[in-house]
């Protein structure tokens, strides 16, 4: 027996419930993986909240590190004993102990902390796929991303910087925006307390951003095409603060050509290639010290609905890692 967090029916933090269950032996493919921490994604809200419906009842979570307790028919390159990171496949990660598909686990190399990696390796993946192969930001762009001190820009900040783009991210407090001067923004605007679509602009000197990359949704999406130079691009990725409205397309034309697309890491790291590239990619910029992760904020498993109030408030910065 184990334990993890069940949800049974869509709603608030309320209805993630801690229960014991029955594991079993790791079938075709499959490992079973004992948890040191896991990783909190705003994924993780979405499917809580119904807003990416699952089969219920349903566990939650996407990341983990953890070690090999068991290995299942046809499972190649893990062996008991080892530690090992992961991201995606079917949610579950909430809990002690866990199955998982091999094919979405990675292992950890030595140098790189289990905290570490929960904080960092889904988020990594994320930052890499958005900005090297969904949209290939190169030195000398200028990109405005939002939620610039969140765990995903702020890794994405890093990375960009590294990479000799100008950074121009949105933050909710004038605190987050230090914190994401820090990690890499150029410039940084206080949405609560500024335009920021006039602060683009003034900022670019009339110029805009070659892209733009949203997971806020709804209460920024049109704003965000607005910020675009012809033939740039809007990046969706989230809707935190709701769907977005539909656009009209005619509208893209009017604007300068402009280009959307709605982006999912499933989709970048869906073949086990692709996956391992990503993977090995954030390990070497860890390994080199281009990406560094603040302090996570870290709560534990059994009070995980505090973590994901404190989320949704916008409380946290940086990652956020529950552990068992």
């Amino acid at each position: 027996m184990t334990r993890r967090i069940q949800v049974h029916a869509a709603g608030g933090p309320e209805v993630m419930k801690w229960e014991e269950v029955e594991l079993g032996a790791p079938g075709q493919g499959e490992i079973r993986i004992r948890h040191t921490a896991v990783g909190l994604n705003y994924i993780d809200v979405y499917h809580r909240e119904g807003s990416y419906p699952l089969p219920m009842p349903t566990g939650l979570g996407v990341e983990g590190v953890g070690v090999v307790e068991a290995v299942g028919a046809g499972v190649e390159g893990f062996a008991v004993g080892e530690r090992v990171v992961y991201a995606g496949g079917p949610p579950g990660a909430y809990a002690t102990e866990r199955l998982l598909p091999a094919a979405r686990a990675a292992k950890l190399p030595d140098d790189i902390s289990d905290q570490l990696a929960a904080s960092v390796f889904f988020k990594g993946l994320t930052v890499e796929y958005l900005i090297r192969r969904c949209h290939e930001v190169k030195k000398g762009d200028v990109v405005l991303w939002h939620a610039a001190a969140g765990g995903v820009g702020s890794l994405a900040s890093q990375w960009l910087r590294h990479i000799g783009a100008t950074v121009i991210g949105t933050v909710g407090t004038d605190e987050k925006a230090l914190r994401a001067q820090e990690n890499g923004c150029a410039h940084t605007i206080n949405y609560r307390k500024e335009d920021f679509v006039a602060r683009v602009k003034e900022i670019t000197g009339g110029k805009l951003v070659s892209a733009v990359y949203d997971s806020v949704g709804k209460d920024t999406v049109m704003g965000s095409i607005d910020c675009l130079r012809p033939r740039g691009i809007l990046v969706s990725f989230g809707t935190a603060s709701g769907p977005t409205p539909p656009i009209d397309l005619s509208t893209l034309g009017a604007r300068g050509s402009l280009y959307v697309t709605r982006a999912s890491v499933a989709h970048y790291t869906a073949q086990r290639a692709e996956f391992d590239a990503g993977a090995d990619a954030v390990f070497e910029m860890l390994r080199a010290g281009y990406l560094k992760a603040e302090s996570p904020s870290t709560y534990s498993l059994q009070n995980v609905a505090e973590a994901h109030r404190d989320v949704q408030a916008a409380k946290t910065s940086g990652s956020v890692i529950l552990l068992p």
